[in-house]
């Protein structure tokens, strides 16, 4: 396929970057630096998203993205994700580019390419989605974080100021359990992060409008947001942890799962060091292996003591931080 064909592509696919703008988005500004932060975010995600949709070979995409300054280049691989996942579900096309974009140079980011799986199953129909079973069992689920994230961001108003709950979610067809609707939670609590312009009262406030149910799951996806992208100073992480309450240990299993994928992909930067202090009293190499070593006793399976693997994974986790703040759970 022709130089020109695949830069017309690119121009076809490719969002606007005007979509990742807070005053298009209608969120909340706390100060030019956190806006400036959010929207770089945002434009590094579709600047992935583009490699991928224009890319040849996934390699020629990947080599692209690794020129990306460290702190956002998860990011980008996050929207190559999606990038991938919306030519994957086009018709006359390939559609295994994600399988091999996670099985070569995207394995390092592996947690951020599921996420924007998740976008893209957002934008293309449903008969086009991935099968589920051709994912790790275990980290599936975040697909349907990145699901849950993409309806926040974009449908705000029913999503997060109407608490829409998705009722028998049919992705993945084999989920005995209902899970579904607490890792698209994961992606909405992630989302708040951004949709309360990093800003812990406004954050906190948009959660708490949701049933107490609810809380754990958003908490935790706040916890991730929180330290992926950072954007508050020691005193409002603080504060942070302590408007999560009881979900406290909830907010530290996002944090770890954050600092695992940095870790994992070579990632670390300074807030990184920031975060992992803070939200998990660790180095970013300590809260990453309570993460692994935990995954590794449950093995990669499904299912375990009747939940999604991936729930025990996450409540054993948060096991590990009920001693922060003397929460207990």
């Amino acid at each position: 396929m022709g130089t020109r064909w695949r830069s017309l592509r690119r121009r076809i696919l490719t969002p606007d970057v005007s979509e990742t703008s807070l005053d298009v988005r209608g969120f909340h500004k706390k100060s030019p630096e956190a806006q400036d932060l959010l929207e770089t975010v945002g434009t590094r995600f579709l600047e992935g998203y583009a490699y991928a949709a224009e890319a040849a070979t996934v390699q020629e995409c990947a080599d692209r993205l690794d020129q990306i300054p460290p702190r956002f280049r998860g990011f980008a691989y996050e929207g190559a994700g999606m990038g991938f996942g919306v030519r994957d579900g086009l018709p006359l096309g390939r559609s295994d580019l994600n399988d091999e974009f996670l099985a070569g140079p995207g394995d390092p980011h592996n947690y951020l390419i599921l996420v924007g799986i998740g976008w893209a199953m957002a934008r293309v129909p449903r008969f086009a989605w991935p099968k589920s079973d051709k994912y790790d069992p275990v980290l599936r689920w975040l697909v349907l974080d990145g699901y849950g994230f993409h309806q926040a961001y974009f449908k705000t108003k029913k999503y997060v100021d109407g608490q829409f709950q998705e009722a028998r979610f049919p992705w993945p067809a084999d989920d005995p359990t209902g899970y579904t609707a607490n890792a698209i939670d994961q992606g909405i609590g992630r989302a708040m992060w951004f949709i309360g312009g990093t800003d812990p009262e406004v954050v906190a406030g948009l959660i708490r409008r949701f049933p107490e149910t609810r809380h754990a799951d958003l908490w935790a996806g706040t916890g991730l947001a929180a330290s992926y992208a950072c954007g508050g100073d020691d005193d409002e992480l603080v504060k942070l942890g302590e408007l999560a309450g009881p979900h406290r240990p909830s907010l530290a299993q996002g944090a770890a799962f954050a600092t695992e994928a940095r870790v994992r992909a070579g990632l670390v930067v300074p807030h990184t060091e920031q975060t992992a202090r803070i939200f998990c009293d660790m180095t970013p190499e300590e809260a990453a292996e309570v993460c692994l070593s935990i995954k590794a006793d449950l093995g990669p399976v499904a299912m375990t003591d009747g939940l999604p693997t991936f729930e025990v994974w996450r409540r054993r986790i948060a096991n590990e931080f009920v001693h922060l703040g003397g929460v207990s759970r």
